[in-house]
């Protein structure tokens, strides 16, 4: 992950490349990759779904500054914030693009939209990694891992029957590993620095309190 940041990420214009260099002059052909220009979709561009993967991969390491940065760079939002932002994305900037262009003259330019699942894997990467909602069968896992400099989390979460209000503290700016719970104001006992609560059916309120000081990971 260490090199992957180092040699694929691109703050401006805000890519995550799926390799790099392109292939254009090998002599080797790879495939049907090599029909795209140097830089344009999976020849080098940004291949959302890998990206979004990535978010996963530093949340399943504890890394949730890595993970938050990773996000919101992807985030298309974030690739409109400005007039000249806009002018460079091109596409919807509430939709997630499934492949952003590296090579200069379109260097940021969003390409297929609307088709793609990565949007669905922006979700589970928020969901899952961020936030570190997963379901179990008839329980639901919690297990966050987001950046230390967020107060707290929220999320609505209705399963079948069950809807669950979920607040996520963060007091002491460690970002993962669940140290204390209540449902209803009952206590809960979290496990190896996660927490499983039944899909009993009905509305409750479930808050969470991450441990005040580093804990180790478990996946």
């Amino acid at each position: 992950m260490t090199s992957m940041t180092e040699h694929l990420i691109r703050p401006d214009p805000g890519l995550a490349l799926l390799f790099a260099p392109p292939f254009d002059t090998s002599r080797h052909d790879p495939g049907y990759i090599k029909g795209y220009p140097p830089g344009l979709r999976e020849n080098g561009g940004q291949y959302t779904h890998a990206a979004m993967w990535a978010i996963l991969a530093h949340a399943r390491m504890g890394d949730g500054d890595a993970a938050g940065r990773l996000f919101a760079m992807l985030n298309p939002i974030n690739h409109t914030l400005t007039p000249a932002d806009a002018a460079r994305y091109k596409v919807e900037p509430y939709v997630v693009a499934a492949d952003v262009y590296a090579s200069t003259p379109h260097a940021g330019r969003g390409g297929w939209t609307w088709y793609t699942g990565s949007a669905a894997w922006m979700y589970r990467a928020g969901i899952e990694g961020l936030l570190g909602l997963t379901r179990a069968g008839e329980d639901l896992v919690l297990n966050p891992c987001f950046p230390k400099a967020w107060p707290r989390m929220s999320a609505t979460v209705r399963i079948g029957s069950t809807r669950l209000a979920i607040t996520i503290d963060n007091p002491g700016r460690t970002g993962h590993g669940v140290a204390a719970a209540t449902l209803d104001d009952a206590p809960l006992r979290p496990a190896d620095g996660r927490l499983t609560v039944r899909l009993s059916g009905g509305s409750h309120r479930l808050v969470v309190t991450l441990s005040p000081s580093p804990s180790p990971l478990v996946l």
